[in-house]
């Protein structure tokens, strides 16, 4: 790879990263004259945490906003004609933004619209798939941060798969690895507190017990 290939991918990379990093939940809030989202519940910048603050309205366009960064950065690395590589590790430095963002002292969102937004573009089918999987988990049992791990590692898993027997561009198995890494690293503590049996379900009031 020669210099100017290099120079483009970092900045892509780099570009991307700050595009996940622009704190939609923060900004709407704010456009909304509601709470920062950061002051409530789980005090992340999510969809989740967006439904506490200001409903589902304002939740589903922030969820919308985050998918986006995903795609977009995704689609700016084939625009400058990158290749599923390149496109791989975008949609990775999206999620990395969102997470940690540099707007936001490098905190922010869990990822799971980004890494789902980038999924969209790098394999359609496989993300709207798992899209039914994600809403039954939270259905049934009242835990948006279990619907989210399951629908990552069914989404990780099938892409995996997918990319053996079609066969896809390899450079595909490096998001089926990284991007349930990533999300799991930063569901840590949702993790820890479901295997605790203290994880909050979705409608439980703020100072109820976790069973509630």
């Amino acid at each position: 790879m020669d210099a100017p290939s290099i120079l483009r991918d970092l900045a892509v990379v780099a570009v991307s990263y700050l595009i996940g990093s622009v704190p939609w939940g923060v900004i709407i809030a704010r456009v909304a004259g509601g709470p920062d989202p950061r002051t409530i519940g789980s005090g992340r910048t999510g969809g989740s945490n967006m439904m506490r603050a200001l409903g589902p309205r304002w939740a589903l366009l922030s969820g919308l906003l985050d998918a986006a960064k995903g795609s977009v950065s995704v689609l700016l690395a084939f625009a400058v004609g990158g290749g599923a590589g390149l496109a791989v590790f975008a949609g990775l430095a999206a999620v990395i933004g969102h997470s940690r963002s540099i707007f936001l002292g490098f905190h922010g969102g869990r990822g799971i619209a980004p890494s789902w937004g980038a999924l969209l573009v790098l394999q359609w089918w496989i993300a709207i798939a798992i899209v039914p999987l994600f809403a039954v988990v939270i259905l049934v049992t009242k835990y948006s941060s279990l619907g989210s791990l399951v629908g990552t590692a069914a989404g990780g898993i099938v892409l995996a798969v997918a990319t053996a027997v079609l066969p896809l561009d390899p450079w595909l198995y490096a998001y089926a690895l990284g991007g349930p890494i990533l999300i799991y690293a930063f569901h840590h503590d949702n993790i820890a507190r479901l295997l605790a049996g203290t994880e909050r379900k979705i409608g439980t009031p703020r100072g109820a017990p976790p069973s509630a």
